[in-house]
């Protein structure tokens, strides 16, 4: 009977620990949600060819709200949000299929519940992006040889990632705007 307790009390220590994290012990309290609010210095068109030379094309500032989601429910320092990333992706918003790859961009900052995180030069386009098709085409060739069109319209996503202290993922719902490349 002895060995038995023992064996108990050895496995429910070892859930016990297993199961529980510093950061996540305790409730955060209904959680927060992102949102991105603001944009200042948004490029709405860019030369291809300027693009390509200058190594990338930048936001001049992404303002990321914390939305408290159960806002008559106090908060607590658990809810600060830690951003981790961002993404940017591309759909064709013309006749043309080809679209630049993904950006992903790590970056570090820190979000109290209610407030604001702002990135201040954020790429949405780098060289990955630029010396691939259909933005290359148009530098060298002045043209979207798929589309024969001087002009790409993309509908460009910006995304971001985080976690709270306690621990959950969060993410904001894609923003979207209209970019169009010209030779």
């Amino acid at each position: 009977m002895n060995r038995f307790a023992r064996i108990f009390a050895l496995a429910t220590l070892t859930l016990a620990v297993l199961g529980c994290e510093a950061r996540t012990d305790k409730s955060d309290g209904g959680g927060v949600l992102l949102s991105i609010s603001d944009f200042d210095g948004l490029p709405t068109a860019i030369s291809a060819s300027g693009a390509v030379a200058a190594g990338q094309v930048v936001v001049e500032q992404i303002t990321v709200q914390s939305v408290v989601k159960n806002p008559s429910q106090s908060t607590s320092g658990l809810m600060t949000v830690e951003i981790e990333s961002y993404e940017v992706t591309f759909q064709r918003d013309d006749t043309g299929t080809r679209l630049p790859p993904r950006l992903k961009n790590f970056v570090f900052g820190s979000v109290d519940p209610g407030g604001t995180f702002v990135l201040e030069n954020g790429p949405i386009l780098r060289v990955d992006q630029l010396v691939n098709q259909p933005i290359r085409d148009m530098a060298e060739f002045g043209k979207d040889p798929e589309t024969n069109s001087n002009v790409i319209r993309l509908k460009v996503g910006i995304q971001f990632f985080g976690k709270t202290i306690s621990g959950d993922t969060v993410e904001s719902a894609p923003a979207f705007f209209t970019l169009e490349v010209f030779p």
